[in-house]
């Protein structure tokens, strides 16, 4: 989880940046201009500032030339632009700018654009976690993480920190016991509840990941997930 500062005059493009950023787990500040990016930089040294170019008061080339003058660059800076050319581009990267995304931004640009920012702000790497001993080979293992469902009960121990394991065995117990015998409408329903339960738990109620791996748009998951009466929210991010 990081802290991302979001620097853009377009009310609507900070709520979806927003959104977007906050469903993947980050904390999201929000400025309208270059005076409230100053103040929260100065307030809570974000790990990562998605910057507009085109602003009311100060410009973000300009703000991020300041930043550079004052010593104060000492995070990934993206810069943001609907309208800016290749020179402006050009010159922000010169300063010291770490990407510039086009807008409309597309959604898997955005999301590696700061994965990469925020693997590029790691000064120290993270210890490595000892994994528990596992007594399967690296062949089930595999399956176990990916699959959706396993062909056989057994006692796995999987490398899912958490309840990986727990979800799977739930989901072929779920999936074991649909009937057949059901109206195909309800044995339908049924099985997508099954579906998007596994995949909310497996993306940690991330809205964005489950509908990237799901196929269908954000707006079209949740009226699907109401409609089957799952409730993402208790699937929400595990260790926050």
């Amino acid at each position: 989880m990081a802290n991302i500062l979001v620097v853009d005059d377009e009310m609507g493009i900070r709520e979806l940046l927003s959104e977007i950023l906050g469903d993947e787990g980050h904390v999201v500040q929000l400025a309208e201009n270059a005076q409230q990016a100053r103040e929260a930089r100065a307030q809570s040294r974000p790990d990562l500032v998605l910057l507009d170019i085109w602003m009311p008061d100060t410009d973000g080339v300009t703000l991020l030339k300041e930043w550079q003058r004052d010593g104060l660059l000492t995070m990934p800076v993206i810069m943001m632009s609907g309208h800016a050319t290749i020179d402006t581009a050009v010159e922000a990267t010169r300063i010291g700018a770490l990407n510039f995304l086009e807008k409309p931004i597309a959604l898997q640009k955005l999301l590696k654009a700061v994965q990469q920012g925020l693997t590029r702000n790691v000064e120290v790497p993270r210890p490595v976690v000892p994994v528990a001993r596992i007594n399967v080979s690296e062949t089930t293992s595999n399956l176990v993480s990916s699959a959706p469902f396993t062909a056989n009960s057994g006692n796995y121990e999987s490398r899912d920190f958490s309840m990986g394991n727990h979800m799977l065995q739930n989901n072929q117990h779920s999936f074991n016991n649909l009937s057949f015998d059901l109206p195909l409408r309800e044995a339908r329903d049924a099985f997508e509840r099954i579906y998007f339960e596994y995949h909310l738990h497996r993306e940690g109620g991330s809205m964005t990941r489950v509908a990237e791996k799901t196929g269908l748009e954000r707006t079209h998951l949740y009226r699907k997930l109401k409609q089957l009466g799952v409730e993402s929210v208790k699937y929400g991010k595990r260790g926050e």
